[in-house]
Protein backbone atom coordinates (compact mmCIF):
# COMPACT_ATOMS: atom_id res chain seq x y z
CA UNK A 1 0.00 0.00 0.00
CA UNK A 2 2.91 2.46 0.80
CA UNK A 3 4.21 1.96 -2.55
CA UNK A 4 0.87 2.43 -3.84
CA UNK A 5 0.93 5.74 -2.26
CA UNK A 6 4.33 6.62 -2.97
CA UNK A 7 3.75 5.95 -7.05
CA UNK A 8 0.63 8.22 -6.96
CA UNK A 9 2.31 11.00 -5.53
CA UNK A 10 5.58 10.86 -7.75
CA UNK A 11 3.14 10.98 -10.70
CA UNK A 12 1.14 14.11 -9.43
CA UNK A 13 4.17 15.67 -9.08
CA UNK A 14 5.30 15.44 -12.44
CA UNK A 15 2.42 16.08 -13.69
CA UNK A 16 2.25 19.53 -11.50
CA UNK A 17 5.82 20.26 -12.50
CA UNK A 18 5.21 19.94 -16.89
CA UNK A 19 1.15 21.62 -15.69
CA UNK A 20 0.19 24.77 -17.63
CA UNK A 21 -2.98 26.91 -17.07
CA UNK A 22 -4.93 28.37 -19.96
CA UNK A 23 -6.98 31.18 -19.34
CA UNK A 24 -9.39 32.87 -22.31
CA UNK A 25 -10.13 30.96 -25.13
CA UNK A 26 -8.54 27.68 -25.62
CA UNK A 27 -4.82 28.22 -27.73
CA UNK A 28 -1.48 26.19 -28.26
CA UNK A 29 2.07 27.07 -27.87
CA UNK A 30 2.43 25.67 -31.77
CA UNK A 31 3.70 28.94 -33.81
CA UNK A 32 4.29 31.42 -31.05
CA UNK A 33 6.96 33.89 -31.79
CA UNK A 34 9.35 35.45 -29.39
CA UNK A 35 8.93 39.37 -28.08
CA UNK A 36 11.48 39.90 -30.64
CA UNK A 37 10.04 38.52 -33.37
CA UNK A 38 6.82 40.43 -32.75
CA UNK A 39 8.55 44.14 -32.31
CA UNK A 40 10.21 43.41 -36.04
CA UNK A 41 6.44 42.24 -37.43
CA UNK A 42 4.97 45.08 -35.79
CA UNK A 43 7.44 47.98 -37.04
CA UNK A 44 5.51 49.83 -39.39
CA UNK A 45 2.02 48.44 -38.94
CA UNK A 46 -0.80 49.73 -36.80
CA UNK A 47 -1.89 46.29 -36.01
CA UNK A 48 -0.97 42.53 -36.33
CA UNK A 49 -2.01 39.21 -35.22
CA UNK A 50 0.46 37.46 -33.62
CA UNK A 51 0.84 34.26 -31.12
CA UNK A 52 3.44 35.58 -28.76
CA UNK A 53 5.67 33.59 -26.40
CA UNK A 54 7.33 35.80 -23.41
CA UNK A 55 8.14 36.54 -19.70
CA UNK A 56 5.84 38.17 -17.57
CA UNK A 57 7.24 41.22 -15.89
CA UNK A 58 4.17 42.13 -13.32
CA UNK A 59 0.21 41.65 -12.77
CA UNK A 60 -2.47 43.84 -11.87
CA UNK A 61 -2.71 43.32 -8.30
CA UNK A 62 -6.34 44.00 -7.51
CA UNK A 63 -7.51 41.01 -10.07
CA UNK A 64 -5.32 40.46 -12.71
CA UNK A 65 -6.88 42.05 -15.63
CA UNK A 66 -4.07 43.60 -17.13
CA UNK A 67 -0.07 42.06 -17.34
CA UNK A 68 2.98 43.47 -18.53
CA UNK A 69 5.31 41.09 -20.46
CA UNK A 70 9.21 42.20 -20.87
CA UNK A 71 10.42 42.90 -24.26
CA UNK A 72 13.44 43.13 -25.72
CA UNK A 73 14.57 46.41 -25.88
CA UNK A 74 14.28 47.10 -21.85
CA UNK A 75 10.57 47.70 -22.49
CA UNK A 76 7.44 46.57 -21.38
CA UNK A 77 4.20 45.60 -23.69
CA UNK A 78 0.73 45.68 -21.63
CA UNK A 79 -1.23 42.76 -22.23
CA UNK A 80 -5.08 42.79 -21.77
CA UNK A 81 -8.04 39.81 -22.37
CA UNK A 82 -10.37 40.61 -24.99
CA UNK A 83 -13.69 42.08 -23.99
CA UNK A 84 -12.46 41.89 -19.91
CA UNK A 85 -13.46 38.76 -20.57
CA UNK A 86 -10.72 36.64 -18.44
CA UNK A 87 -7.93 37.49 -15.64
CA UNK A 88 -4.84 35.47 -14.74
CA UNK A 89 -3.70 34.68 -11.45
CA UNK A 90 -2.04 37.53 -10.11
CA UNK A 91 1.64 35.51 -9.54
CA UNK A 92 2.60 34.63 -12.09
CA UNK A 93 5.78 37.39 -12.31
CA UNK A 94 8.73 35.74 -13.72
CA UNK A 95 6.54 33.09 -15.79
CA UNK A 96 7.16 32.50 -19.38
CA UNK A 97 3.21 33.06 -21.20
CA UNK A 98 2.65 32.31 -24.34
CA UNK A 99 0.07 35.12 -25.74
CA UNK A 100 -2.45 35.05 -28.68
CA UNK A 101 -4.66 37.92 -30.17
CA UNK A 102 -3.71 41.14 -31.49
CA UNK A 103 -0.63 43.27 -31.23
CA UNK A 104 -1.10 47.32 -31.91
CA UNK A 105 0.79 50.54 -31.27
CA UNK A 106 -1.92 53.01 -29.11
CA UNK A 107 -1.39 55.98 -26.65
CA UNK A 108 -2.40 55.68 -22.93
CA UNK A 109 -4.03 58.44 -21.61
CA UNK A 110 -2.22 59.96 -18.38
CA UNK A 111 -5.71 58.85 -16.44
CA UNK A 112 -5.03 55.29 -17.51
CA UNK A 113 -1.30 55.29 -16.99
CA UNK A 114 -2.55 56.25 -13.32
CA UNK A 115 -4.93 53.75 -13.02
CA UNK A 116 -2.80 50.68 -13.81
CA UNK A 117 -0.25 52.57 -11.56
CA UNK A 118 -2.41 52.15 -8.92
CA UNK A 119 -3.31 48.51 -9.63
CA UNK A 120 0.37 48.01 -9.68
CA UNK A 121 0.66 48.70 -6.01
CA UNK A 122 2.43 52.15 -6.57
CA UNK A 123 2.94 54.44 -4.23
CA UNK A 124 1.12 58.18 -4.63
CA UNK A 125 4.17 59.80 -5.16
CA UNK A 126 5.06 57.60 -8.04
CA UNK A 127 1.30 58.19 -9.24
CA UNK A 128 1.73 61.67 -9.04
CA UNK A 129 4.35 61.99 -11.42
CA UNK A 130 2.97 60.55 -13.93
CA UNK A 131 2.07 63.82 -16.37
CA UNK A 132 2.16 62.20 -20.24
CA UNK A 133 0.76 59.69 -22.46
CA UNK A 134 2.34 56.62 -23.01
CA UNK A 135 2.63 55.67 -26.72
CA UNK A 136 3.68 52.01 -26.98
CA UNK A 137 2.98 48.42 -28.40
CA UNK A 138 0.12 46.71 -26.64
CA UNK A 139 -1.63 43.65 -26.95
CA UNK A 140 -5.04 42.25 -26.45
CA UNK A 141 -5.35 38.14 -25.38
CA UNK A 142 -7.56 36.31 -26.76
CA UNK A 143 -5.69 33.14 -24.90
CA UNK A 144 -2.92 32.77 -22.65
CA UNK A 145 -1.07 29.85 -21.79
CA UNK A 146 1.03 30.15 -18.72
CA UNK A 147 3.87 27.83 -18.36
Amino acid sequence: MKKLILVFSLMFAAFSINAQSKFGQEITEEGAIPTTELLKKADGKEEITAKVSGVVESVCQVKGCWMKVKLDDGQTMRVTFKDYGFFVPKDIAGKTVVIDGTAKVKTTSVADLKHYAEDAGKSKDEIAKIKKPEKALGFVANGVIVK
